[in-house]
């Protein structure tokens, strides 16, 4: 019989897990959370091609998700706050530690371009709320009005109960079926290495659908939603951010590479240590973690099964993998 949910939370920390599956080769280049990563790697492929850099690489993947208005969780398109306005979050984070971040933007598509001219063309690192907004305008990224008729019309569908449940596993099934149907979180995560084996990553979202006004999550957070270390590798998380918050996921998951783990041994000990943290807490929430070390190992793991990702090798050829997760299908 299968461990349950309640009897893995309460286990000693050496937890069951689902199998581990399709573990990927080596050499991997690049790779993204959930399916509509697939899209973003070749993006992000291409800027390889011509000569870009792994910031390069994953700036243009993360603006094709921000741009898709069928992908209810990130930029245009993505579900508004409970007052109905739609607010970006998004970092990058280089080879040479250099971070730039905007949390709780309005009004612009790409906020993982404004993150980038926070970082090169600020002396801060972060900016936020109005601050951001203006500072984007000044730079000269066009503005326009996020809400797509899709998004309002779950909004308002939400209205009628103003129930906040996030569901597992939204960002694909919602991308996959119908725009504007009822969807919860966040995010696209994304890690390359360039050509001149230096690596670079990104995190973009709209967060939680019918958030709080003002709410972030881990995505605009290094450490949290993203941690870039050019002698060790790289992660990023999805899911839940409040959870991603509480253990640093992907500095975590960088520090356990650091110390010999593959990474997704690196992502499974987070997890469990977060599991050990929240207990029943977590049962139903769904975190995971995705990880590239410089060997170009992809690896990941989840609390909950569901969590895909995209990988791109240095031929160009990208697969889709399902990571192992601590709790299994009931």
């Amino acid at each position: 019989m299968s461990p349950t949910r309640r009897g893995l939370l309460a286990a000693t920390p050496a937890v069951a897990a689902a199998p581990i599956l399709g573990q990927a080769p080596a050499h991997d280049i690049m790779v993204s959370t959930w399916d509509f990563g697939a899209a973003a790697n070749a993006a992000g492929w291409t800027a390889r091609q011509t000569g870009g850099s792994a910031l390069d690489m994953v700036e243009a993947g993360g603006k094709v998700a921000e741009a898709d208005e069928s992908n209810s969780s990130v930029g245009l398109g993505g579900y508004p706050d409970r007052d109905g306005r739609v607010t970006l979050d998004a970092c990058v984070m280089t080879w040479a530690g250099d971070i730039g971040a905007v949390g709780a933007l309005e009004d612009v598509v790409h906020a993982v371009s404004v993150a980038r001219a926070v970082m090169e063309k600020t002396p801060h690192t972060m900016l936020v709320g109005a601050g951001a907004r203006a500072f984007a305008i000044d730079q000269g990224f066009p503005t326009r009005n996020l809400l797509t008729p899709q998004a309002e019309a779950a909004w308002r569908e939400w209205l009628r109960t103003a129930e906040y449940a996030p569901r597992i596993n939204s960002e694909n099934t919602d991308w996959r079926g119908t725009p504007g149907g009822p969807g919860n979180h966040d995010t696209i995560g994304l890690l390359a290495i360039g050509a001149d084996d230096r690596m670079a990553g990104a995190c973009t979202t709209s967060g939680m659908a019918f958030k709080m006004r003002g709410r972030v999550g881990d995505s605009p957070i290094i450490g949290a939603g993203l941690y870039v270390d050019d002698a060790v590798g790289g992660c990023t998380a999805t899911g839940v951010g409040e959870d991603v918050v509480r253990v640093a996921g992907s500095h975590s998951v960088v520090e356990a590479m650091r110390h010999g783990m593959d990474p997704t041994a690196a992502c499974r000990s987070v997890i469990e240590r977060l599991a050990r943290l929240r207990g029943t807490r977590v049962a139903n929430s769904q975190v995971a973690l995705l990880a590239l070390d410089k060997q170009g190992r992809a690896g990941a793991f989840a609390l909950q099964p569901g969590f895909t990702y995209a990988v791109t090798d240095a031929t160009g050829r990208t697969r889709i993998e399902r990571a192992g997760a601590l709790f299994e299908a009931t």
